[in-house]
């Protein structure tokens, strides 16, 4: 029987996941259909969702806002970094028991060393949020050695205590909007990882946090550049931008080989799936 997966969350209709773990199944040539299922967050409780795909017979599933915690929560089993990042964005179903994973990291710290081709070490790095999507890309990041990190958050506690949670000697320092400090010539790397674009807004902070040569990273990705690459390029036209869809494609790739053991080419299939948000 052809092997069911899917992608929840809420909302769920821009994914392009669907089209991701396509061409991946072509590529490879394994036998599997891939769905894009909204879990509303409103009415739908999780954990019976996830149960309930569970029972129809599905192998797997990724996880997307707001649920990355959730998922945490309600897997049997984690792996080391997702108990890091005490955030979960990939489930495999396996007799029975619900195995957690976070592939977040892997996939963003891969697009923006081998196709932004920017390196952390050093890098003054500014993090927008400290939700789910941030809290599963924060360890990779830092055994990537960059000069400090700073956590901002609507909330700067929920911000402070993410950061508690890592063991280092790299600065990690935290605070919420409106007291972000800013180094000399601006930070060298802004990550959104809130999910302010998917609704056209921008977190509230100063421009003064941008630098002529910061790489300005949006976590979430669509058509057209995001508001807060249009936001960045407005203050700094010289810095560069881009969006989270590398990143998408890297952690679909691990999280299809953790199910199939293969491991799929990114190049290509981020190319294909650029190519088909410019014609929509």
């Amino acid at each position: 029987m052809t092997d069911l997966y899917a992608v929840v969350g809420d909302p769920i209709a821009h994914s392009k996941s669907p089209l991701i773990h396509r061409l991946f199944a072509e590529q490879t040539g394994q036998d599997l259909v891939y769905e894009a299922i909204r879990i509303d967050s409103e009415e739908t409780h999780f954990r019976r969702a996830v149960s309930e795909l569970m029972a129809k017979g599905y192998r797997g599933l990724n996880i997307t806002v707001p649920y990355k915690l959730d998922a945490f929560e309600f897997a049997d089993q984690c792996s080391d970094r997702a108990q890091i990042a005490h955030a979960v964005n990939t489930y495999q179903f396996k007799n029975g028991q619900i195995l957690g994973d976070n592939t977040d990291g892997v996939g963003l710290v891969m697009d923006i060393e081998q196709n932004a081709g920017v390196a952390f070490q050093d890098k003054r790095l500014l993090i927008l949020g400290a939700g789910g999507a941030v809290q599963g890309v924060l360890q990779p990041i830092l055994e990537k050695r960059p000069g400090l990190v700073h956590i901002a958050n609507r909330t700067a506690k929920r911000a402070e205590v993410l950061g508690q949670r890592f063991t280092t000697d790299i600065p990690i320092r935290a605070s919420g909007w409106e007291d972000i400090p800013v180094p000399d010539g601006g930070y060298d790397m802004i990550i959104n990882g809130t999910s302010a674009s998917l609704e056209g807004k921008l977190p509230p902070v100063s421009g003064d946090v941008l630098g002529a040569e910061s790489l300005v990273y949006d976590m979430m990705y669509g058509t057209e550049p995001t508001v807060f690459m249009n936001w960045a390029k407005g203050v700094q036209p010289q810095c560069r931008t881009r969006d989270g869809l590398g990143m998408l494609v890297g952690q679909a790739a691990e999280a299809f080989y953790l199910w199939r053991g293969v491991r799929p080419d990114t190049a290509s299939v981020i190319n294909s799936v650029r190519e088909t948000l410019a014609r929509s």
